[in-house]
Parts: C-alpha cells; sequence; structure tokens
C-alpha cells in the first residue's frame, strides 16, 4: 500500500496510476455507479473524488503517440522530471488513471492506495497550464466521464457530436426555408 497526502491548496499536479484489471472490468471500476458505489475512489482511499475530472487511458488508443507525449501535451508536463521519468512511463502497458489536482475538489486528504492501482509517479504542470481551455480525451475515457457533479456531461463519442452538429446545421436550413420563402 502507498500513503500520499493530496494538499487541497496545491494546483497543478497531476498523479499517475497504472490500473492493472483485464479491460473488460476498467470502466466498472473506475465509473461511479447510480448507487454511489465507486471502487476508484475506494481503492485511493479518498474522501472526495470528481469523476468528471478523472481521465482514464487505454494505452493502446494512444496508437503511435507514447504515454509521455500524451501526458506533456494534454496536461502540459514536462522538464527534467517527465524526462527522468520518461523510460518508466512509456514501459507501462493496460490502463492509466491519470488525476490532476482538481479531481481532488480543493479537498486536502490523507490516501492509502490499494490494488488495483500502483502509483507511478506525481507530475507538476508547467506554469499556468491550470488555465488552459481543456485537455484531450482518450478513446478509453468516453463513457466514464458522465457524472452529476460535472457541470455538462462529456461527449459520448465523436460520431455522438458530428451527428448532432448535423441536425442542428439541418435544422437551421429548414429554418432558412421556411421564412425565406414567406
Amino acid at each position: 500500500m502507498t500513503r500520499m497526502h493530496i494538499n487541497g491548496s496545491v494546483d497543478g499536479e497531476v498523479r499517475l496510476f497504472h490500473l492493472d484489471l483485464p479491460p473488460e472490468a476498467v470502466e466498472r471500476f473506475t465509473t461511479q455507479a447510480g448507487t454511489g458505489e465507486f471502487p476508484l475512489q475506494y481503492a485511493l482511499g479518498a474522501r472526495k473524488l470528481r469523476p468528471s475530472r478523472i481521465d482514464v487511458v487505454s494505452i493502446r488508443d494512444l496508437g503511435e503517440m507514447s504515454l509521455s507525449a500524451y501526458l506533456a501535451e494534454a496536461y502540459q508536463v514536462g522538464g527534467e522530471e517527465l524526462r527522468q521519468m520518461k523510460p518508466r512511463i512509456d514501459a507501462l502497458k493496460g490502463h492509466v488513471v491519470i488525476l490532476p489536482s482538481a479531481a481532488f475538489d480543493q479537498t486536502s486528504q490523507d490516501l492509502t492506495i490499494s490494488t488495483p492501482l500502483r502509483w507511478i509517479g506525481t507530475l507538476k504542470e508547467a506554469k499556468g497550464a491550470g488555465a488552459r481551455a481543456g485537455k484531450l480525451r482518450s478513446a478509453a475515457a468516453r463513457g466514464s466521464m458522465d457524472h452529476p457533479d460535472s457541470g455538462a456531461p462529456a461527449p459520448r463519442s465523436r460520431a455522438l457530436t458530428f451527428a448532432l452538429l448535423g441536425l442542428g446545421v439541418l435544422l437551421v436550413l429548414a429554418l432558412a426555408a421556411i421564412f425565406g420563402t414567406s
């Protein structure tokens, strides 16, 4: 078991965990159930965890992109710290859970990390990185990001997003045709 303290007033840290589960068990483990059951939160030993801030990545879904490159791009981590951890990070297989500081909802708490999670490391975001518009989402994260406290639900898939945009365009064209001929 690994123990760590989360300082709720510190922002700009990204914690990386390897998730040792078969692919078919990942979503169930990382998604808060309607009943409130949340295996990821239990395995972290966290009192507070925001599902909307959790990034679950299937390393296979990154394709040619390495996990260290994903972290650098999506979370703007870098420098000597990432360079030293790069071989270890890029050797990981399966799934990882990425928890930025915001995942702990500015709540100071002590974590006791247990299986199937294994802490890989904590990286610092570049200065001002927390103010960026958003971060990349892996295909593995789709479907596990929706939760009532997240503000707005994340799109389930790119296809759904494009379908909704297409319907919006059709609606605008139909309204233009109706009101344009009057």
